[in-house]
């Protein structure tokens, strides 16, 4: 599996998937509760939802520096979603992920957020991306982990884990 990736417009792709940015008409479907004929059957999970509802608040998140889909480039179907919570504070940036269960096991989770946070390091505004992770949840830990990121911290009963710019 490719760590690099290559833009197109601002669609990140990867070996595998794409990560496309939310169209309005994508959050609105989500919002109303309508299934898009471009989504796994799955599609969108629980985190997706209370991601998509506070989209409204945060308008930063439909950037090119914020939430986007998975898209499973064989079939086409959106599989997941991931992003950055932008903006940065500090030059830190928080990444969150997930694919739904249909897809999981298949290192989609590592691959997007290897990718995006590749991605997002890119901007001057970043040297840090990091993420928070319940202990109780082994392959969340496990798909930072083969992303590259470090633990770093743990409080709270939640793992930290970081990737640094490189100097």
């Amino acid at each position: 599996m490719s760590r690099h990736f290559s833009t197109a417009d601002s669609d990140l792709i990867t070996d595998r998937l794409m990560l496309r940015s939310w169209t309005a008409d994508e959050v609105a479907a989500v919002l109303d509760g309508r299934r898009l004929a471009h989504w796994a059957e799955d599609f969108p999970a629980e985190g997706d939802r209370v991601i998509v509802s506070l989209v409204a608040e945060h308008p930063g998140w439909l950037t090119e520096y914020g939430h986007r889909q998975i898209i499973e480039c064989e079939t086409g179907l959106v599989v997941g979603s991931l992003g950055l919570f932008w903006p940065p504070v500090d030059g830190a940036l928080e990444i969150g992920y997930g694919v739904v269960g249909s897809r999981q096991g298949r290192g989609y989770a590592t691959e997007s957020t290897s990718a995006l946070a590749e991605f997002a390091l890119t901007t001057t505004e970043v040297h840090t991306v990091y993420a928070n992770v319940e202990l109780s949840n082994p392959a969340s830990i496990r798909v930072l982990e083969k992303a590259g990121f470090q633990h770093w911290a743990t409080a709270d009963d939640k793992a930290r884990f970081r990737i640094i710019a490189a100097d």
